[in-house]
């Protein structure tokens, strides 16, 4: 009997560390040849500006970056600490499991299943370090609940506050973590770690209340003014299955949901496993949820699958040339990409190296204003290592990091190539076409923006007459380090400030102020009031009202919060 359990954990030990070394192996390959997404080069300039807090993020994805980024600038650089902790946390996700007599065949063939942990074992977003921390914890939780000491208090704490920095979905982990345990409210050393980890935190809160807290505003308000679409519910069971699998997903949500409950650990995980995607699946009634905003609770459904395979260890004869089949099927996925044979929506990560080059050739060492959102920008930063790209964030997209940096200091009063999707008149008098696509760009010389200054009429949510008068009493505020004024004396770019009302279609009807806004004077830091008489939309219906300072030949910043407008 010694011999046999002898010979079986040399066995398994033997399949982890193979499966580990392949996993870690492709990792690097596909990190190395597949260029990047454009979420991962906008978190590499994350990197480049490290702060307590980001617009959309906690700041631990620019860290993981930077790491890298400072060994060998490219692809892989990027990447590498992703990949490592992606190897980490799988062997982290084994040792949990060896209490509960898991099979590490069935264990490996689990994590291969996965499209889920494929995707983010090599890529860096604030997904990639909140797994990574979420596993950590979980690994030291089994332990706390069986330890009350203050060591793992401590330790926990850390990890907690880690995961806070990682991305604000932690909040759901420590949520449901306590939901399933209650008990743990009794412990003293709990509140070690609510103490800890609070302190810990406070810097990116500080960071916050500084900004006018613009992720909250976003998560809260940008992203819930999203009009429903049916599909973003029905879609997103559908999403969540394909991610744990394209043929076996539903089995192994199966396998993971129907576990036995037999200690506060395993209640842990099954709380965790089925309270986030349902709260996810609340919120997409409110906006489109994205399928990896459920990756932490992949840790906990992973955990769950190999221990119920482990509490009922007979598995229907087809489960295993299904799971091979369904492996196979994303390793296929994988190796073409790394062929750089591009598959359906992944193309927009082809292409954009040689774009980026030739966008650089032709702006030489000027600055480059872009107009689409954050996405192209930030590529041409990475792939040209430089901080001149910009995003003009404007009317029509979302608010951004753009909007903080201070990179649109830099470009006042000077020559810059405008970079457009479409042709100009008057400005465009070139065109770049590689194979990504076709864009048109022409020169601006001496630009002025106003893309930080803030105008707020004091409501989020107005209801009015339609077709009135209506005067609004708007503070507009400087933040800029320096005095700015919106005369249009001796300028060669004229400034305005514009009423714009978006209906349900997203169809703006723009109203200007008059020229007494052009006499506004501000120092640096001055806020000052101005009356903006408006006339409200003739016909009836819902709007969302926005406050924009356009200058030629831009289409005018998002220079307010966006205010639910009732024309009735």
């Amino acid at each position: 009997m010694p011999d046999s359990t002898l010979n079986t954990t040399y066995q398994s030990k033997k399949i982890i560390w193979y499966f580990l070394l392949g996993w870690t192996i492709l990792n690097i390959i596909q990190g190395y040849t597949f260029e990047l997404h454009a979420d991962e080069a906008y978190y590499w300039l994350y990197s480049r500006f490290l702060d307590w807090g980001y617009f959309d993020h906690p700041p631990m994805v620019a860290l993981f970056i930077r790491f890298g980024d400072n060994i060998m600038h490219n692809e892989l650089g990027l990447r590498i600490l992703t990949i490592t902790v992606s190897t980490a946390s799988i062997y982290i996700l084994w040792l949990i499991l060896k209490k509960y007599n898991a099979s590490a065949k069935l264990f490996a063939i689990v994590i291969a299943c996965m499209f889920m942990c494929h995707m983010y074992g090599f890529t860096t977003t604030p997904d990639s370090p909140l797994f990574f921390f979420a596993v950590v914890f979980y690994y030291f939780y089994q332990k706390y609940i069986e330890q009350d000491t203050w060591l793992l208090a401590f330790i926990l704490g850390l990890v907690i506050a880690c995961l806070l920095y990682s991305k604000y979905h932690a909040v759901l982990l420590i949520g449901f973590t306590v939901l399933s345990n209650i008990k743990l409210l009794k412990r003293p050393s709990f509140w070690l770690i609510v103490a800890l980890a609070s302190i810990l935190f406070i810097p990116h809160i500080l960071w916050q209340v500084h900004h006018n807290f613009p992720s909250l505003n976003y998560h809260l308000s940008e992203r819930s003014a999203e009009k429903y679409h049916p599909e973003f519910t029905y879609l997103f069971p559908l999403g969540q299955i394909l991610m744990a699998g394209p043929l076996i997903g539903w089995y192994l949500f199966y396998k993971g949901f129907t576990a036995k409950i037999t200690d506060a650990f395993i209640r842990c995980l099954m709380v965790n496993c089925i309270g986030t995607p349902i709260f996810f699946l609340i919120s997409s009634f409110r906006g489109e949820v994205q399928p990896q905003w459920t990756y932490i609770a992949f840790a906990p459904l992973i955990l769950l699958i190999v221990i119920n395979f482990a509490q009922k260890p007979n598995l229907p004869k087809w489960f295993y040339p299904v799971a091979y089949v369904n492996i196979a099927i994303i390793v296929c996925v994988r190796l073409t990409l790394i062929a750089g044979i591009p598959i359906g929506r992944l193309q927009s990560q082809f292409g954009f190296k040689q774009w980026a080059y030739a966008v650089k050739q032709r702006a030489g060492d000027n600055y480059v204003v872009f107009n689409e959102g954050f996405q192209n920008p930030s590529k041409y930063d990475y792939y040209n290592n430089t901080l001149k790209g910009f995003s003009y964030d404007d009317i029509y997209y979302r608010g951004t990091q753009f909007d903080i940096w201070p990179i649109e200091d830099s470009i006042q009063h000077k020559r810059v190539l405008y970079v457009l999707t479409y042709k100009l008149p008057g400005i465009t008098t070139d065109s770049i076409k590689v194979p990504a696509g076709k864009w048109y760009t022409g020169w601006v010389n001496d630009v002025r923006s106003y893309q930080k200054v803030t105008v707020d009429n004091g409501n989020y949510k107005i209801s009015l007459p339609a077709g009135i008068k209506h005067t609004f009493d708007l503070t507009i505020k400087n933040p800029y380090p320096v005095a700015i004024n919106f005369s249009n004396k001796n300028q060669l770019h004229p400034v305005t400030l514009r009423a714009c009302f978006f209906d349900e279609k997203g169809d703006a009807k723009i109203q200007n102020a008059d020229t007494t806004f052009n006499n506004i004077a501000l120092k640096a830091g001055q806020s000052t009031h101005y009356n903006f008489t408006i006339v409200t939309p003739k016909q009836k219906g819902q709007y969302e009202l926005m406050f924009s300072i356009r200058t030629d030949p831009f289409n005018g910043s998002k220079n307010s919060r966006i205010v639910k407008f009732t024309a009735n």
